[in-house]
């Protein structure tokens, strides 16, 4: 059986199911080829991440595809009800990617609060003609030990970075529609710390949130979860960062409130136009940017391909 990892599938999953007796393709197919590269070459799953999107018109012009798997969290792009409906397995790897999004989204955190990320745009460019000046700039970072980190959405991911901002020293406000607590285990020298948290509004957690971080998928309807009304109930000079998916902020929404300096910095690794984000985002000189990167470590790439690869073998073997 052949398998076409779309966009790619670490090798440790590629061996795993060849050594299983699949065959598996790891050459990118364009977008406006996939059902007849599918059809001609008779593959009976696609694997993707989040650049191949997999759609009514793809499931229904290949009817010999039996799977889809999406190596990461969010399926938004893949039609996953009608493809369930029409008989097809789709899966994902929930579990394998939150340990490195919740290091990235740390990073952002520390980058923003000590202003790392403009600091490396203007040293290379300043720092040896206005190194006392730049200092000077500089010289207002603030700590994350005491802040309080709101995390819109407590699942896998927002408890991940949880753990981190616990052992950070920051205080936690969560809400999520979906769940009324969770139990957060922080790891200390051998110990283990239970710390449990409960959801509250999300009213309330824009109004006491010194720093936001963003953990749910894109809205059924389309609709961003932040736009000009949430920010106006934020803190003035809130920090936000957002590795969940593209449209959860409004985008001109973010722009209006960081050039009014509402929102004193943001981080984004996810975007609406993806793989082309819209310029003024950025060059936007209050904006920490990565490019949609948060599970791409090493230790996270062969966690997906071996949870896929499991799957696979399980579901098709």
């Amino acid at each position: 059986m052949k398998i076409l990892a779309n966009d790619g599938i670490a090798p440790i999953g590629k061996k795993q199911l060849e050594e299983n007796g699949f065959t598996v393709i790891t050459e990118t197919v364009a977008q406006e080829n996939l059902i007849s590269e599918i059809n001609d070459k008779n593959y009976v799953a696609v694997l993707v991440r989040s650049a191949t999107t997999v759609r009514k018109e793809v499931i229904d012009a290949c009817p010999n595809l039996k799977l889809i798997g999406r190596g990461g969290v969010g399926m938004d792009n893949i039609d996953v009800a009608y493809a369930r409906e029409k008989g097809l397995h789709v899966i994902n790897t929930p579990a394998a990617s939150s340990q490195s999004v919740a290091e990235q989204v740390m990073a952002h955190l520390f980058g923003l609060a000590r202003g790392l990320y403009d600091a490396n745009r203007q040293m290379p460019n300043g720092g040896n003609s206005d190194f006392k000046v730049l200092k000077k700039k500089y010289a207002k970072g603030i700590e994350l030990r005491g802040k309080k980190l709101g995390v819109i959405g407590i699942g896998r991911i927002g408890r991940a970075t949880a753990k981190y901002a616990l052992g950070c020293g920051m205080d936690i406000i969560a809400y999520d529609p979906f769940m009324d607590g969770a139990t957060i285990d922080v790891q200390v020298a051998n110990q283990t710390v239970n710390v449990d948290i409960k959801t509250t509004s999300l009213d309330e957690l824009l109004a006491q949130a010194d720093f936001i971080t963003l953990h749910i998928p894109a809205q059924a309807d389309g609709k961003a979860v932040i736009g000009n009304d949430e920010f106006s109930k934020m803190k003035d000079g809130v920090m936000i960062v957002n590795a969940a998916r593209g449209g959860v902020i409004d985008e001109d929404a973010l722009i209006s409130n960081l050039d009014s300096g509402k929102v004193a910095a943001a981080a984004l690794d996810v975007f609406v136009n993806e793989p082309t984000p819209r310029e003024d985002l950025m060059k936007h000189p209050k904006l920490s940017l990565t490019p949609h990167t948060g599970a791409a470590t090493l230790e996270a790439q062969d966690r997906i391909g071996e949870e896929l690869a499991s799957q696979i073998k399980e579901l098709l073997g």
